[in-house]
């Protein structure tokens, strides 16, 4: 079968869904369907290729670049409420032509140039290739948007890994009227497990027969497995590697244990995104552990897979909603490293998949950070650190989220 995925980086080029949309489609190419790839970017940083692409069977790839909403993003700072005055995100705007159009076309005619072109090229690759199925990843939605519109000769999919009804806040001008004319547009989408409840009753329910139950293709072995000799002897070190959202996936439990905790023998790095929202708790912590506590923000994709590689223990953090779950925890199942996570509730969907893999150590948050909680928190590190399993038992516990399993997943469904 002939497949066309559309990912987008343009604000985020390290984001994971485009990275998992890329391993979709190598996964696909490698048990022989023709695969074509459109990459929307950024301009700036070129997006990594999918293993195998430029081989005679692999991944043929396309790309559109977007220096102007780069541009625009950054002078007006992606709107956020916090940051630099208007006036000043106007001034920084100005200096900058293409942004200055791309402003225009986004906020005045409510006619992103990404949709529009995206479209175009859609049409014009399909009108080439005639795709069996061309396949949007979202979130964003540019790209979901660019496909609802576009005229094509295959079947229509959406891939919403980050889905705007996972937002339980969500408040976008037309709302879940908006999200529904988008389903209506296509033929399946695919959601996570945790998300399917949203679209099988509610707003979105007139939909619910052309949405599907998706995992995340994250369990792959990892890519950096950093040999040292000496991990499980002497420090004990802790990392993290996310994003942290205020309301959704905080870092306040964590550092709060990590400080009652102030194990000399204990190393806690924390990495990526949203850093800006918890400025007071990240200090309070360096003041009482010192060099042994390294919070800071995005680091890079292969330096961050070292940091994974040397830990001793995995952090995790918890979301406090219910329908959705992190592609992170897979990744970390698949390094057979001890996971140590810090639940939100009794309704985390991380829980079920951490009640199967036998070096996790679950803490409530509704439990704080008691005596009781610390010393067993200790007593678990201490004994746990060093300890690991292989990639082959974290796949037998999870054969779900493999690659293949996904792809297979995906093709029966998209082909019913």
């Amino acid at each position: 079968m002939r497949f066309l995925f559309v990912v987008d980086s343009v604000e985020a080029p390290q984001a994971v869904n485009p990275e998992l949309g890329r391993r979709l489609a190598a996964c696909l190419a490698d048990q022989g369907h023709q695969v074509h790839l459109l990459e929307l970017w950024d301009g700036k940083n070129p997006p990594p290729a999918p293993a195998g692409a430029g081989t005679p069977n692999g991944v043929v790839l396309h790309d559109l670049p977007f220096p102007d909403e780069r541009m625009m993003n950054q002078a007006l700072e992606n709107g956020s409420r916090q940051g630099s005055p208007v006036p000043v995100r106007l001034a920084r705007l100005a200096m900058h032509p293409t942004a200055v159009g791309a402003a225009f076309r986004q906020l005045v005619l409510h006619k992103p140039r990404r949709v529009e072109d995206t479209r175009l090229e859609i049409e014009r690759l399909d009108a080439i290739y005639h795709f069996d199925f061309v396949t949007v990843v979202a979130a964003p939605y540019r790209a979901a948007f660019a496909l609802e519109q576009a005229r094509i000769t295959g079947k229509k999919v959406l891939w919403l890994m980050d889905p705007y009804a996972a937002n339980r806040s969500y408040q976008a001008p037309g709302g879940w009227a908006r999200e529904l004319q988008l389903l209506k547009s296509v033929d399946t989408a695919f959601v996570t497990h945790q998300a399917l409840p949203d679209y099988q009753e509610g707003p979105l329910a007139p939909c619910k027969d052309r949405v599907f139950e998706l995992a995340f293709p994250s369990l792959v072995p990892p890519q950096a497995e950093v040999v040292d000799p000496n991990r499980g002897r002497g420090e004990i070190r802790c990392v993290f590697c996310g994003t942290l959202y205020p309301e959704l996936r905080a870092p306040d439990f964590a550092l709060e244990l990590f400080t009652k905790l102030d194990d000399p023998d204990v190393h806690l790095t924390m990495v990526g995104r949203g850093w800006e929202h918890f400025p007071r708790q990240a200090e309070a912590a360096r003041r009482v552990l010192g060099a042994r506590a390294e919070l800071y923000g995005p680091v890079p994709p292969a330096h961050a897979r070292t940091l994974v590689g040397q830990a001793d223990i995995l952090l995790n953090l918890g979301n406090a909603v219910d329908n959705q779950i992190p592609s992170k925890l897979f990744e970390y199942f698949a390094t057979g490293r001890p996971i140590l996570h810090l639940a939100a509730g009794s309704r985390d969907t991380a829980l079920p998949y951490l009640a199967r893999y036998p070096l996790a150590l679950v803490l409530q948050s509704s439990e704080g950070a008691t005596p009781q909680v610390i010393a067993a928190l200790r007593s678990w590190l201490h004994q746990n650190a060093g300890k690991s399993m292989s990639f082959a038992q974290a796949a037998a516990i999870f054969p779900d989220f493999t690659p293949e399993a996904v792809a297979r997943r995906f093709v029966e469904v998209a082909a019913r």
